[in-house]
């Protein structure tokens, strides 16, 4: 066994049973991370110039683009270097900060559609007194708790994974995530693994309650209203809800391929369970709020048509 004090670096095995395809993942991954960051910046952009977009539901949109390109951010530029790379070869240190950001990403991801569920409860079931229940004030509160609250949590378990030692070296993914790199320490971890099923469970349990209560309460709303309203309340949900499922199927992904054997699936697919929920919600909660909102698909075309009229006249002149 090695010694525990050698142990500073891990190896990240997937890049090298990709390495014969490594260009063509560089160039698929590269363009999936330029979409990603354009498509959130763009939605961003269109909130915050168009004044009749600052409404509490765009705002949380926005913090779901800004963690988006953050989770990305977190991953990609490395991933995209290891590529390049003929060590796949991941420092303590960096593996330890890449399963901070990783993991706090997806419990913000999560705990910010929690609070875009209730946003969508207070809308449809008290519609007058929408911007009095979500007052600028609370609205910055909610925000602030959708990251606070993760990191805390997350940080709280953490702690006990930054004081393990290590006598294993090898992760076969290519990002470091917790429990692939607490089952490589040297001492028992049947302590870390009970807390780490408590953090787990306020991770997920309190926004999984927060979405159910919401929908219980629109579908209670919905029953007893027109046929207009029940139209109207289909049409504003259903982003969220799209949003929600996606996340829900890439994390799905993600827990099977970690916790289970996986070795009768193509490394290939692996890869793609593994990076679901870090690359495709990113980029499809844009593109379905952009499509969906008449709002901010109305700005986009107002904002484009104005750049392109302007490069007309331009080259008029």
């Amino acid at each position: 066994m090695e010694n525990a004090s050698v142990v500073t670096s891990f190896i990240l095995t997937a890049y090298a049973e990709i390495e014969n395809f490594r260009y063509a993942y560089f160039t698929v991954f590269l363009m999936l991370y330029i979409l990603m960051v354009f498509v959130n910046f763009v939605l961003i952009a269109v909130i915050y110039i168009e004044r009749s977009l600052h409404e509490p539901m765009y705002f949380f949109m926005c913090n779901l683009a800004v963690n988006g390109v953050y989770g990305s951010t977190s991953l990609l530029p490395s991933l995209l270097v290891n590529l390049m790379s003929q060590t796949y070869e991941i420092s303590l240190t960096w593996c330890l900060l890449q399963i901070f950001c990783i993991h706090v990403y997806g419990s913000v991801e999560f705990t910010t559609l929690a609070v875009m569920g209730y946003d969508r409860y207070i809308a449809i079931c008290h519609p007058l007194h929408y911007h009095n229940i979500l007052s600028p004030g609370k609205i910055y509160a909610l925000i602030a708790i959708a990251w606070i609250y993760p990191c805390v949590c997350f940080g709280l378990y953490f702690m006990l994974t930054v004081q393990c030692t290590f006598c294993g070296r090898i992760i076969e993914k290519v990002y470091c995530i917790n429990f692939a790199l607490v089952k490589l320490s040297c001492l028992d971890i049947s302590f870390h693994s009970m807390v780490e099923m408590v953090v787990t469970f306020f991770l997920i349990v309190p926004q999984l309650l927060m979405i159910l209560f919401s929908y219980a309460q629109i579908l209670r709303v919905c029953l007893h209203a027109s046929k207009e309203s029940q139209f109207k309340a289909i049409q504003t949900c259903t982003p969220h809800l799209v949003a929600v499922i996606n996340y829900s199927v890439g994390c799905f992904f993600e827990i099977i391929q970690s916790r289970f054997n996986m070795s009768h699936v193509l490394y290939s697919g692996r890869i793609f369970m593994s990076l679901y929920f870090l690359i495709f919600p990113p980029i499809f909660n844009p593109l379905i709020y952009g499509i969906s909102i008449q709002a901010i698909r109305h700005t986009i075309c107002k904002l484009f048509s104005s750049k392109k009229n302007k490069l007309t006249t331009l080259q008029v002149m």
